[in-house]
């Protein structure tokens, strides 16, 4: 992954937009510049000259966003739409995940001369405001994830995944519900333990950020070296120093595709033909959103 640490930290809405475009409505897709600026501003509290230079940044990021991946995600769901009246397996999944990571890793590497500039602008006072922002996003998450009972986690995690389930496949019976309970009952993520991988990357990030901006007292690298920083940060965000989160992780991961694997194979032939239609529909949005005929 090349996308420096101010995107992923900044933008990761954005991008996330970016790449589900589909299941959004073409209106709010043609708005995520703004967006996302003020999403961005709402961390950062950027001042006028970061500002006019972030909605140009966000603007053409769009705009090749528009041209260059659209296309390809009209594809990619076309070719999901094909797989989907079929059994699937959790290797499909995950490489149907891989394939979603390669596209948000093509936006990384396109906003990145931005992400630099931005991130090298950012003052004591910005990064403060950001840490902040951190303290009071891990205030929210602890009480959802941490301070609950397992029984609490179960429920909110099953709420969450069936209205996922549904919004493709329609109402899901008795028997499809227990699958996915039964999922979630043997999943092995730990929220202590992804807690705590959320509190090392954003210090990290945050000390990367003092360096590249030079607000750590040091002088400010040049911009090919502040760049190579902010990808080093990122490639310890995809792959942790952590050995046993490196562990938990893909544990998690590989569990999920299988639980996914399961629930499609218990849905009825009425169900993945309405799967089939949804996702045909997203990629005729996308590729209106192209352009592309």
């Amino acid at each position: 992954m090349s996308w420096p640490a101010i995107i992923r930290l900044l933008l990761v809405g954005l991008a996330a937009a970016l790449l589900t475009a589909c299941s959004a409505v073409k209106l709010a897709y043609n708005n995520l510049p703004d967006l996302g600026y003020w999403w961005v501003d709402g961390y950062a509290d950027l001042g006028d000259a970061q500002s006019v230079r972030l909605r140009s940044d966000l603007a053409r990021l769009h705009e090749w966003h528009r041209v260059n991946e659209m296309p390809r995600i009209a594809d990619l769901l076309q070719q999901i739409g094909r797989d989907t009246p079929a059994d699937t397996t959790a290797g499909d999944v995950c490489r149907f995940f891989d394939q979603l990571r390669e596209r948000f890793d093509a936006v990384s590497r396109q906003a990145e001369p931005g992400a630099v500039m931005l991130a090298a602008s950012l003052t004591p006072a910005q990064l403060a405001h950001i840490e902040g922002k951190f303290d009071k996003g891990n205030a929210e998450w602890r009480r959802k994830w941490v301070a609950v009972d397992r029984a609490q986690r179960l429920e909110r995690r099953f709420a969450s995944t069936l209205e996922r389930a549904e919004q493709f496949y329609g109402t899901l019976d008795a028997r499809q519900r227990a699958v996915l309970q039964a999922g979630l009952a043997r999943s092995s993520w730990d929220p202590q333990r992804s807690f705590t991988e959320r509190q090392r990357r954003q210090q990290d990030l945050l000390q990367t950020l003092r360096t590249v901006s030079g607000a750590g007292g040091a002088a400010r690298p040049a911009p090919q070296q502040a760049a190579g920083l902010l990808r080093a940060y990122l490639e310890r965000t995809a792959r942790s120093p952590d050995p046993a989160y490196r562990t938990h992780a893909q544990t998690t991961i590989e569990e999920n595709c299988q639980l996914y694997a399961q629930l499609h194979n218990s849905t009825t032939a009425a169900q993945r033909a309405r799967a089939v239609d949804r996702v045909a529909a997203y990629e005729r949005d996308a590729r209106e959103l192209s352009g592309a005929p």
